[in-house]
């Protein structure tokens, strides 16, 4: 058994807490994304699915080029190999798990 503490997760620079979970004995990953309105990702990709948990706030998923609002109390799974970005829509600041099902994150970012 492990217990993490959230604040051991986050990175030097800041940003999201992010579990890689080889570092914890853990076949899966995620990050815990806290973002201010306005804030998210950009466009990237990943080999497998990811999975998207919104606890607080509203994104806008912009998934293989179509536009997606997705509202505290939903999931989202994106398929394995789609290019995707999101941005936090609400007034708030967004709580929001994303899960990747492997034990080391892989991440491709799009470049125009």
């Amino acid at each position: 058994m492990k217990i993490v503490k959230v604040q051991d997760i986050v990175r030097p620079g800041g940003g999201s807490p992010r579990f890689e979970g080889a570092q914890f004995g853990a076949s899966v990953s995620f990050f815990i994304v806290m973002s201010l309105p306005g804030i998210g990702a950009d466009k990237h990709r990943h080999p497998y699915d990811e999975t998207f948990i919104i606890h607080e706030g509203v994104i806008e998923a912009i998934v293989d080029g179509e536009r997606h609002i997705v509202e505290k109390g939903h999931i989202l799974v994106i398929p394995a190999n789609t290019w995707h970005e999101f941005k936090n829509r609400s007034d708030k600041p967004l709580l929001m798990v994303n899960i990747h099902p492997v034990a080391q994150m892989v991440q491709e970012d799009w470049t125009p």
